[in-house]
């Protein structure tokens, strides 16, 4: 029985609130490349100094991440401040 358990991998993407465009679209294709191997991926904005002012800019990008990657996966946790992180789950959509 312990065989046939299926391991559960999670992959992490970091970003910083001021992600610009062309790192944002690197990044997602690598969330891409996860959820199609089927592995979860918890991405996450860390904010370090004043950066925790900008807390919109962070859920923005977490929340835009999530509409791109709408097809392949869905969300499991919205995005959520835990200390200086904001976190969001997504898990690979079923077959």
């Amino acid at each position: 029985m312990k065989a046939k358990a299926v391991k559960v991998v999670v992959k992490e993407i970091r970003f910083g609130p001021q992600t610009d465009e062309h790192d944002f679209e690197f990044k997602l294709r690598h969330a891409e490349k996860f959820l199609k191997d089927g592995a979860k991926v918890k991405a996450y904005v860390f904010f370090k100094g004043r950066s925790i002012l900008f807390k919109e800019q962070g859920e923005i990008l977490l929340l835009r991440l999530a509409t791109e990657l709408e097809e392949l996966g869905t969300v499991e946790q919205m995005p959520k401040l835990e200390g200086k992180r904001m976190i969001m789950m997504i898990s690979p959509k079923k077959k």
